[in-house]
Protein backbone atom coordinates (compact mmCIF):
# COMPACT_ATOMS: atom_id res chain seq x y z
CA UNK A 1 0.00 0.00 0.00
CA UNK A 2 1.23 3.74 -0.75
CA UNK A 3 2.13 5.66 2.05
CA UNK A 4 -0.04 8.38 0.22
CA UNK A 5 -3.16 5.84 0.16
CA UNK A 6 -6.53 7.75 0.78
CA UNK A 7 -7.40 4.43 2.31
CA UNK A 8 -5.10 5.28 5.38
CA UNK A 9 -6.51 7.72 8.52
CA UNK A 10 -6.03 11.39 8.44
CA UNK A 11 -3.86 10.34 11.94
CA UNK A 12 -1.67 8.19 9.66
CA UNK A 13 -1.54 10.50 5.98
CA UNK A 14 -0.25 13.39 8.62
CA UNK A 15 2.67 10.96 9.83
CA UNK A 16 3.28 8.91 6.31
CA UNK A 17 1.64 11.00 3.88
CA UNK A 18 3.16 11.81 0.59
CA UNK A 19 6.06 10.33 -1.29
CA UNK A 20 8.77 11.41 1.52
CA UNK A 21 10.00 8.46 3.41
CA UNK A 22 13.25 9.54 4.41
CA UNK A 23 16.15 11.32 2.80
CA UNK A 24 18.32 9.85 0.21
CA UNK A 25 21.09 11.02 0.99
CA UNK A 26 21.44 10.21 4.65
CA UNK A 27 18.45 8.02 5.26
CA UNK A 28 17.24 10.96 7.94
CA UNK A 29 13.56 10.30 8.57
CA UNK A 30 12.60 13.99 9.68
CA UNK A 31 12.34 15.65 6.32
CA UNK A 32 15.64 18.33 6.00
CA UNK A 33 15.11 21.70 5.93
CA UNK A 34 17.04 22.46 2.05
CA UNK A 35 18.14 26.29 2.14
CA UNK A 36 19.15 26.11 -0.90
CA UNK A 37 17.65 28.80 -3.45
CA UNK A 38 19.31 26.69 -6.73
CA UNK A 39 20.11 23.00 -8.03
CA UNK A 40 22.70 21.70 -9.88
CA UNK A 41 21.43 20.76 -13.69
CA UNK A 42 23.53 17.37 -14.68
CA UNK A 43 24.28 18.85 -17.91
CA UNK A 44 22.69 21.18 -20.57
CA UNK A 45 20.62 18.83 -22.08
CA UNK A 46 18.76 18.09 -19.03
CA UNK A 47 18.59 21.86 -17.71
CA UNK A 48 16.40 22.66 -21.44
CA UNK A 49 14.47 19.55 -21.01
CA UNK A 50 13.85 20.38 -17.17
CA UNK A 51 12.82 24.04 -17.96
CA UNK A 52 10.46 22.94 -20.54
CA UNK A 53 8.90 20.63 -18.35
CA UNK A 54 9.93 17.87 -20.45
CA UNK A 55 11.82 15.98 -16.84
CA UNK A 56 10.57 16.83 -13.39
CA UNK A 57 13.12 18.08 -11.43
CA UNK A 58 14.63 21.06 -8.84
CA UNK A 59 15.32 24.20 -10.50
CA UNK A 60 15.16 27.57 -8.15
CA UNK A 61 13.52 27.23 -4.92
CA UNK A 62 11.17 30.43 -5.96
CA UNK A 63 9.03 27.80 -8.08
CA UNK A 64 10.08 23.97 -6.41
CA UNK A 65 11.68 23.41 -3.26
CA UNK A 66 12.50 19.87 -1.87
CA UNK A 67 11.29 20.69 1.62
CA UNK A 68 8.50 22.83 0.29
CA UNK A 69 7.80 19.46 -1.71
CA UNK A 70 7.02 17.46 1.17
CA UNK A 71 4.43 19.54 2.68
CA UNK A 72 2.68 19.82 -0.46
CA UNK A 73 2.70 16.23 -0.83
CA UNK A 74 1.39 15.36 2.52
CA UNK A 75 -1.07 18.04 2.73
CA UNK A 76 -2.54 16.74 -0.70
CA UNK A 77 -3.03 13.15 0.43
CA UNK A 78 -4.30 14.27 3.59
CA UNK A 79 -6.93 16.26 1.40
CA UNK A 80 -7.20 13.75 -1.14
CA UNK A 81 -6.43 15.80 -3.52
CA UNK A 82 -3.74 15.21 -6.86
CA UNK A 83 -1.26 17.81 -5.46
CA UNK A 84 -0.82 20.92 -3.91
CA UNK A 85 1.23 24.35 -3.93
CA UNK A 86 3.11 25.48 -0.62
CA UNK A 87 2.82 29.78 -0.72
CA UNK A 88 4.02 32.37 1.78
CA UNK A 89 1.00 33.04 3.39
CA UNK A 90 -2.88 32.23 3.15
CA UNK A 91 -3.10 35.26 1.73
CA UNK A 92 -1.15 34.91 -1.17
CA UNK A 93 -2.68 31.29 -1.97
CA UNK A 94 -6.16 33.46 -2.30
CA UNK A 95 -4.62 35.56 -4.47
CA UNK A 96 -2.55 33.07 -6.43
CA UNK A 97 -6.07 30.41 -6.51
CA UNK A 98 -7.75 33.57 -8.05
CA UNK A 99 -5.14 34.71 -10.30
CA UNK A 100 -4.47 31.37 -12.32
CA UNK A 101 -8.21 31.68 -14.09
CA UNK A 102 -8.90 35.23 -14.49
CA UNK A 103 -7.85 38.28 -16.66
CA UNK A 104 -8.75 41.36 -17.25
CA UNK A 105 -12.56 41.54 -18.40
CA UNK A 106 -13.45 38.58 -15.96
CA UNK A 107 -15.24 37.86 -13.10
CA UNK A 108 -15.69 35.68 -10.22
CA UNK A 109 -18.65 35.06 -8.17
CA UNK A 110 -18.07 34.85 -4.14
CA UNK A 111 -19.51 34.78 -1.04
CA UNK A 112 -19.48 37.65 1.00
CA UNK A 113 -18.91 35.62 4.48
CA UNK A 114 -15.15 36.03 3.94
CA UNK A 115 -12.25 37.36 6.13
CA UNK A 116 -12.31 40.97 5.98
CA UNK A 117 -8.58 40.70 3.84
CA UNK A 118 -9.89 38.55 1.55
CA UNK A 119 -13.26 40.77 0.85
CA UNK A 120 -10.85 43.27 0.25
CA UNK A 121 -8.78 42.05 -2.03
CA UNK A 122 -11.63 40.82 -4.03
CA UNK A 123 -13.51 44.08 -3.58
CA UNK A 124 -10.28 46.63 -5.03
CA UNK A 125 -7.18 44.35 -6.04
CA UNK A 126 -9.20 42.72 -8.63
CA UNK A 127 -10.80 45.81 -9.82
CA UNK A 128 -6.71 47.22 -10.33
CA UNK A 129 -6.61 44.33 -13.06
CA UNK A 130 -9.90 44.80 -14.04
CA UNK A 131 -11.41 41.67 -12.59
CA UNK A 132 -15.08 41.93 -11.06
CA UNK A 133 -16.07 40.36 -7.86
CA UNK A 134 -19.94 39.51 -7.53
CA UNK A 135 -20.97 38.81 -3.91
CA UNK A 136 -24.02 37.02 -3.64
CA UNK A 137 -25.52 35.54 -0.29
CA UNK A 138 -24.86 31.83 -0.14
CA UNK A 139 -27.86 31.38 1.68
CA UNK A 140 -29.93 30.64 -1.46
CA UNK A 141 -26.87 28.22 -3.89
CA UNK A 142 -28.92 29.61 -6.95
CA UNK A 143 -27.63 33.28 -6.26
CA UNK A 144 -24.28 31.72 -7.81
CA UNK A 145 -26.44 30.93 -11.33
CA UNK A 146 -27.96 33.90 -10.85
CA UNK A 147 -24.71 36.22 -11.04
CA UNK A 148 -22.82 34.14 -13.40
CA UNK A 149 -22.09 35.43 -17.10
CA UNK A 150 -19.96 34.29 -20.23
CA UNK A 151 -17.45 35.47 -18.25
CA UNK A 152 -17.93 34.26 -14.96
CA UNK A 153 -14.25 32.33 -14.42
CA UNK A 154 -14.65 30.72 -10.66
CA UNK A 155 -16.91 30.44 -7.61
CA UNK A 156 -15.51 31.05 -3.87
CA UNK A 157 -16.41 30.24 -0.52
CA UNK A 158 -14.95 29.92 2.70
CA UNK A 159 -16.47 26.26 4.45
CA UNK A 160 -16.59 28.18 7.36
CA UNK A 161 -16.59 31.84 7.24
CA UNK A 162 -15.15 33.57 9.88
CA UNK A 163 -16.54 35.12 11.74
CA UNK A 164 -20.12 34.62 10.71
CA UNK A 165 -19.97 30.83 11.13
CA UNK A 166 -22.85 29.68 8.77
CA UNK A 167 -21.66 26.66 6.98
CA UNK A 168 -21.40 27.15 3.50
CA UNK A 169 -23.52 24.89 0.93
CA UNK A 170 -20.52 23.50 -1.37
CA UNK A 171 -22.38 21.06 -2.13
CA UNK A 172 -25.18 22.88 -3.86
CA UNK A 173 -22.55 25.59 -5.53
CA UNK A 174 -20.05 23.00 -6.91
CA UNK A 175 -23.21 21.23 -8.78
CA UNK A 176 -24.38 24.28 -10.47
CA UNK A 177 -21.03 25.13 -11.55
CA UNK A 178 -19.51 22.16 -12.97
CA UNK A 179 -21.70 22.01 -16.15
CA UNK A 180 -20.97 25.07 -16.81
CA UNK A 181 -16.91 24.84 -16.24
CA UNK A 182 -16.80 26.91 -13.06
CA UNK A 183 -14.79 25.84 -10.78
CA UNK A 184 -15.69 26.05 -6.72
CA UNK A 185 -13.10 27.25 -4.85
CA UNK A 186 -12.99 26.62 -1.06
CA UNK A 187 -11.37 28.51 1.50
CA UNK A 188 -11.05 25.87 4.55
CA UNK A 189 -8.84 27.38 6.70
CA UNK A 190 -10.83 27.08 9.98
CA UNK A 191 -12.09 23.43 9.16
CA UNK A 192 -9.07 21.39 7.96
CA UNK A 193 -9.95 17.15 8.64
CA UNK A 194 -13.88 18.84 9.95
CA UNK A 195 -14.70 19.94 6.70
CA UNK A 196 -13.55 17.86 3.19
CA UNK A 197 -14.18 20.20 0.29
CA UNK A 198 -13.30 17.60 -2.33
CA UNK A 199 -15.93 14.97 -1.11
CA UNK A 200 -18.75 17.49 -1.86
CA UNK A 201 -17.63 19.00 -4.86
CA UNK A 202 -15.36 21.55 -4.41
CA UNK A 203 -12.04 21.57 -7.41
CA UNK A 204 -9.79 23.57 -5.46
CA UNK A 205 -9.21 23.85 -1.44
CA UNK A 206 -6.98 27.09 -0.04
CA UNK A 207 -5.43 27.45 3.13
CA UNK A 208 -3.84 29.43 5.77
CA UNK A 209 -1.53 27.21 7.18
CA UNK A 210 -0.99 29.52 9.74
CA UNK A 211 -3.10 29.03 11.43
CA UNK A 212 -4.56 25.14 12.53
CA UNK A 213 -1.93 23.67 10.09
CA UNK A 214 0.74 24.96 11.57
CA UNK A 215 -0.67 25.41 15.44
CA UNK A 216 1.90 27.14 17.01
CA UNK A 217 1.29 30.69 16.03
CA UNK A 218 5.18 30.80 14.93
CA UNK A 219 4.40 30.16 11.08
CA UNK A 220 3.03 32.40 8.17
CA UNK A 221 2.54 29.95 4.81
CA UNK A 222 -0.45 29.02 2.81
CA UNK A 223 -1.36 26.55 0.15
CA UNK A 224 -3.55 25.28 -2.59
CA UNK A 225 -4.53 22.19 -3.13
CA UNK A 226 -5.99 20.63 -6.80
CA UNK A 227 -8.55 17.84 -6.76
CA UNK A 228 -7.48 16.80 -9.92
CA UNK A 229 -10.94 16.38 -10.50
CA UNK A 230 -11.88 19.11 -12.44
CA UNK A 231 -12.62 18.17 -16.71
CA UNK A 232 -10.63 21.59 -17.12
CA UNK A 233 -9.83 20.14 -21.09
CA UNK A 234 -14.03 19.96 -21.58
CA UNK A 235 -14.31 24.12 -20.98
CA UNK A 236 -11.74 25.89 -23.30
CA UNK A 237 -14.18 28.81 -23.52
CA UNK A 238 -14.80 29.13 -20.17
CA UNK A 239 -11.41 28.49 -18.97
CA UNK A 240 -9.00 30.23 -21.68
CA UNK A 241 -6.14 30.22 -19.18
CA UNK A 242 -5.50 26.92 -18.80
CA UNK A 243 -6.64 26.43 -22.80
CA UNK A 244 -4.30 29.45 -23.95
CA UNK A 245 -0.82 28.34 -25.47
CA UNK A 246 1.58 30.39 -23.25
CA UNK A 247 4.90 32.11 -24.89
CA UNK A 248 6.92 31.36 -22.25
CA UNK A 249 6.29 27.74 -22.79
CA UNK A 250 6.30 27.26 -26.14
CA UNK A 251 3.06 27.66 -26.96
CA UNK A 252 2.38 24.96 -25.13
CA UNK A 253 -0.85 25.38 -22.87
CA UNK A 254 -1.36 23.80 -19.66
CA UNK A 255 -3.30 20.99 -20.57
CA UNK A 256 0.05 20.12 -22.44
CA UNK A 257 2.54 21.10 -19.44
CA UNK A 258 0.74 18.87 -17.09
CA UNK A 259 1.19 15.97 -18.91
CA UNK A 260 4.22 14.61 -16.80
CA UNK A 261 2.40 15.22 -13.07
CA UNK A 262 -0.91 14.01 -13.79
CA UNK A 263 -4.89 15.73 -14.22
CA UNK A 264 -3.12 19.19 -12.52
CA UNK A 265 -3.56 21.65 -15.63
CA UNK A 266 -4.75 24.00 -13.21
CA UNK A 267 -1.84 23.42 -10.25
CA UNK A 268 0.73 24.03 -12.56
CA UNK A 269 -0.40 27.14 -14.35
CA UNK A 270 -0.83 28.44 -10.46
CA UNK A 271 3.09 27.16 -10.10
CA UNK A 272 4.85 27.77 -13.48
CA UNK A 273 2.97 31.09 -14.54
CA UNK A 274 1.75 32.90 -11.07
CA UNK A 275 4.03 31.79 -8.58
CA UNK A 276 7.02 32.02 -10.95
CA UNK A 277 6.46 35.55 -12.02
CA UNK A 278 4.94 36.98 -8.80
CA UNK A 279 7.11 35.07 -6.30
CA UNK A 280 5.39 34.68 -2.78
CA UNK A 281 7.49 31.36 -2.43
CA UNK A 282 6.95 29.50 1.10
CA UNK A 283 10.49 29.42 2.45
CA UNK A 284 12.18 26.37 3.39
CA UNK A 285 12.36 26.76 6.84
CA UNK A 286 8.95 27.84 7.24
CA UNK A 287 7.54 24.61 5.59
CA UNK A 288 9.45 22.49 7.50
CA UNK A 289 7.55 23.89 11.01
CA UNK A 290 4.39 23.61 8.90
CA UNK A 291 5.27 19.82 8.84
CA UNK A 292 5.57 19.56 12.17
CA UNK A 293 2.28 21.70 12.91
CA UNK A 294 0.68 18.98 10.32
CA UNK A 295 2.13 15.93 12.33
CA UNK A 296 -0.68 16.43 15.17
CA UNK A 297 -2.89 18.37 13.65
CA UNK A 298 -5.78 15.46 14.31
CA UNK A 299 -5.23 15.40 17.80
CA UNK A 300 -5.38 19.51 18.09
CA UNK A 301 -8.35 19.73 15.82
CA UNK A 302 -10.14 17.42 18.18
CA UNK A 303 -9.35 19.33 21.31
CA UNK A 304 -9.71 22.90 19.86
CA UNK A 305 -13.35 21.61 18.92
CA UNK A 306 -14.59 19.86 22.38
CA UNK A 307 -13.10 23.09 24.46
CA UNK A 308 -15.45 25.03 21.87
CA UNK A 309 -18.70 23.34 22.24
CA UNK A 310 -17.68 23.81 26.24
CA UNK A 311 -17.20 27.56 25.80
CA UNK A 312 -20.49 27.98 23.53
CA UNK A 313 -22.34 26.14 26.14
CA UNK A 314 -21.20 28.43 28.68
CA UNK A 315 -21.99 31.38 26.73
CA UNK A 316 -25.10 30.53 25.99
CA UNK A 317 -26.40 30.33 29.59
CA UNK A 318 -24.48 33.62 30.81
CA UNK A 319 -26.88 35.86 31.77
CA UNK A 320 -24.37 38.92 30.57
CA UNK A 321 -24.45 37.48 26.88
CA UNK A 322 -26.71 38.78 24.62
CA UNK A 323 -26.21 36.13 21.50
CA UNK A 324 -23.51 33.55 20.96
CA UNK A 325 -22.94 32.32 17.49
CA UNK A 326 -21.99 29.32 17.10
CA UNK A 327 -22.63 26.06 14.19
CA UNK A 328 -23.89 23.84 17.12
CA UNK A 329 -26.60 26.62 18.74
CA UNK A 330 -27.81 27.85 15.14
CA UNK A 331 -31.18 26.28 14.19
CA UNK A 332 -32.92 25.51 10.83
CA UNK A 333 -30.92 25.76 7.99
CA UNK A 334 -27.16 27.25 9.07
CA UNK A 335 -27.92 23.89 11.33
CA UNK A 336 -28.49 21.23 9.17
CA UNK A 337 -25.47 22.36 6.97
CA UNK A 338 -23.61 22.28 9.89
CA UNK A 339 -24.19 19.10 10.87
CA UNK A 340 -24.02 17.85 6.86
CA UNK A 341 -21.03 18.83 6.05
CA UNK A 342 -18.44 19.27 9.74
CA UNK A 343 -16.92 16.21 11.37
CA UNK A 344 -14.92 16.42 14.91
CA UNK A 345 -17.61 19.04 16.76
CA UNK A 346 -18.72 22.57 15.29
CA UNK A 347 -15.28 24.02 14.99
CA UNK A 348 -12.98 26.11 17.36
CA UNK A 349 -14.07 29.49 16.48
CA UNK A 350 -16.93 31.10 18.79
CA UNK A 351 -18.55 34.70 18.56
CA UNK A 352 -20.77 36.32 20.85
CA UNK A 353 -22.18 39.71 21.76
CA UNK A 354 -22.20 40.57 25.34
CA UNK A 355 -25.26 42.65 26.92
CA UNK A 356 -23.75 46.33 26.69
CA UNK A 357 -22.81 46.66 23.09
CA UNK A 358 -19.72 47.55 21.81
CA UNK A 359 -18.45 49.39 24.57
CA UNK A 360 -18.96 45.78 26.57
CA UNK A 361 -17.19 43.82 23.93
CA UNK A 362 -13.96 46.19 23.98
CA UNK A 363 -14.07 45.96 28.12
CA UNK A 364 -14.58 42.50 27.90
CA UNK A 365 -11.48 41.48 25.93
CA UNK A 366 -9.11 44.27 27.96
CA UNK A 367 -10.33 42.10 31.03
CA UNK A 368 -9.03 38.90 29.40
CA UNK A 369 -5.90 37.38 31.06
CA UNK A 370 -5.41 33.62 29.94
CA UNK A 371 -6.45 35.10 26.27
CA UNK A 372 -4.55 36.62 24.07
CA UNK A 373 -5.30 39.75 21.89
CA UNK A 374 -4.15 39.78 18.69
CA UNK A 375 -5.49 38.81 14.83
CA UNK A 376 -4.93 34.95 14.48
CA UNK A 377 -6.90 31.94 14.86
CA UNK A 378 -6.41 28.03 15.40
CA UNK A 379 -3.38 28.80 17.71
CA UNK A 380 -2.68 26.38 20.58
CA UNK A 381 -3.74 28.99 22.91
CA UNK A 382 -6.68 30.79 23.01
CA UNK A 383 -7.18 34.42 21.32
CA UNK A 384 -9.75 37.34 20.98
CA UNK A 385 -10.17 39.86 19.01
CA UNK A 386 -12.90 42.62 18.05
CA UNK A 387 -13.22 42.01 14.48
CA UNK A 388 -15.31 45.45 13.26
CA UNK A 389 -12.22 47.69 14.74
CA UNK A 390 -9.57 45.07 13.70
CA UNK A 391 -9.59 42.18 11.00
CA UNK A 392 -12.53 43.66 9.57
CA UNK A 393 -12.08 46.93 9.57
CA UNK A 394 -11.73 47.98 6.07
CA UNK A 395 -15.51 46.60 5.45
CA UNK A 396 -18.55 49.23 5.79
CA UNK A 397 -21.00 48.78 7.93
CA UNK A 398 -23.19 46.72 5.88
CA UNK A 399 -20.28 44.45 5.00
CA UNK A 400 -20.06 43.85 8.52
CA UNK A 401 -23.49 43.63 9.05
CA UNK A 402 -23.59 41.07 5.68
CA UNK A 403 -21.06 39.41 7.44
CA UNK A 404 -22.66 38.65 10.55
CA UNK A 405 -20.56 41.20 12.61
CA UNK A 406 -21.53 44.20 14.76
CA UNK A 407 -19.70 46.20 17.00
CA UNK A 408 -20.44 44.44 19.98
CA UNK A 409 -19.25 41.40 18.45
CA UNK A 410 -16.45 39.35 19.84
CA UNK A 411 -14.40 36.46 18.01
CA UNK A 412 -12.92 33.42 20.21
CA UNK A 413 -10.09 31.58 18.77
CA UNK A 414 -10.93 28.58 21.35
CA UNK A 415 -7.06 26.77 22.14
CA UNK A 416 -6.36 23.77 24.27
CA UNK A 417 -6.09 24.45 27.67
CA UNK A 418 -7.71 23.09 30.56
CA UNK A 419 -11.62 24.02 29.30
CA UNK A 420 -11.85 25.18 33.48
CA UNK A 421 -9.26 27.12 32.81
CA UNK A 422 -10.31 28.82 29.75
CA UNK A 423 -13.85 29.40 30.96
CA UNK A 424 -12.69 31.52 34.41
CA UNK A 425 -11.01 33.36 32.70
CA UNK A 426 -14.38 34.30 30.30
CA UNK A 427 -16.00 34.29 33.36
CA UNK A 428 -13.99 36.89 35.29
CA UNK A 429 -13.67 39.13 32.14
CA UNK A 430 -17.26 39.01 32.02
CA UNK A 431 -17.78 40.38 35.35
CA UNK A 432 -17.34 44.10 34.50
CA UNK A 433 -19.90 43.61 31.66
Amino acid sequence: MSAASPSLAASTLVLHGGGFRHDPATSATTVPIYQSTSFDFPDTATASKIIRFEQIAYTYSRVGNPTVDAFEQRLAALEGGAAALGLASGQAATAIAVLTLVEAGDNIVSSPDLYGGTVNFFRERLKQFGIEARFVDPADPENFRRATDDRTRLYFGESLPNPKLSVFPIAEVAAIGRPLGIPLIIDNTAAPLAIRPFDHGAAIVVYSATKYIGGHGTTIGGAIVDSGQFPWADFPARQPLIHRPDPGYENHNYLELSKLFGPVAYLIRARAALLRDLGPSLSPQNAFQLIQGLETLPLRIQRHFDNAAKVAGYLAAHRKVARVIYPGLQNGLDRRRADAYLKYGYGGLVGFEPVGGEAAALGFIDRLKLFYHLANIGDARSLAIHPSSTTHSQLNAAEQAAAGISPAFVRLSIGLEEPDDIIADIAQALEGV
